[in-house]
């Protein structure tokens, strides 16, 4: 009788090391825990929900555009996303270190934007915050464009296009930020990762930008450095 008690004390203690560890942002049923911010709601209170819970999926709509944002605000973390197109595919992306709303255009809020718009999965979008990359004027351009706000350059390119499945299967994005360094994986592949961002800490935000797409796993875990 000691060694199964040992042995389920061992496994209930494991149990509970990985639950405090990690956690998902999307329970499956609502959206509890999120925000959304969809600016054609100023004008008419009566415009369709852009993000809905279906089938025990996250979706963004793609439109209205606008975002859906976390309540809480995090630091040092691995994000893991498992998203796909629902039907044609388009753009959308995961926001990290959000902070002021409407930064940008009205409707992006301060960020360093991750990109999921098909074929173009793991680009940086600089949103009123920077980060360095490796080769930086080969993928953002001559030097004198670089910046964060309207009409500078503020994409840089991803290492690979190749790293997306086909449409209508689910890719696996990984996001990890710690302090100011971010790191970017697409289907176990390394995509982008960069140092000295502006932020380090902030909400996390998905976008509704034109096409509908599908989440099944948001699931973050706190770490104390980059893989």
């Amino acid at each position: 009788m000691k060694k199964i008690s040992l042995l389920t004390t061992l496994i209930f203690l494991f149990f509970v090391t990985v639950t405090m560890a990690q956690k998902s942002l999307f329970d499956g049923k609502t959206l509890k825990g999120w925000h959304s911010d969809v600016p054609a709601k100023d004008k008419d209170a009566k415009t369709p929900d852009a993000f809905i819970v279906r089938n025990g999926l996250l979706v963004s709509l793609g439109e209205p555009r606008g975002h859906l944002i976390t309540d809480a605000i995090y630091e040092n973390y691995r994000l893991e996303v498992a998203y796909r197109f629902a039907g044609k595919p388009g753009n959308c992306g995961v926001l990290v270190h959000a902070s002021k709303p409407r930064a940008l255009y009205e409707m992006f809020p301060k960020s360093l934007e991750v990109q999921m718009q098909h074929k173009d999965a793991g680009d940086f979008w600089c949103i009123d915050e920077d980060i360095a990359v490796p080769d930086m004027e080969t993928r953002r351009g001559p030097k004198e464009t670089w910046g964060t706000v309207a009409g500078k350059s503020r994409r840089i390119k991803n290492l690979t296009d190749d790293s997306e499945k086909p449409l209508g299967e689910w890719n696996t994005m990984i996001i990890e930020c710690y302090k100011n360094s971010v790191k970017v994986w697409v289907n176990g592949i390394l995509v982008n990762e960069g140092t000295n961002c502006t932020a380090d800490k902030g909400q996390i935000a998905l976008q509704a930008e034109g096409a509908e797409v599908e989440f099944k796993k948001l699931m973050l875990k706190k770490i104390k450095k980059l893989s």
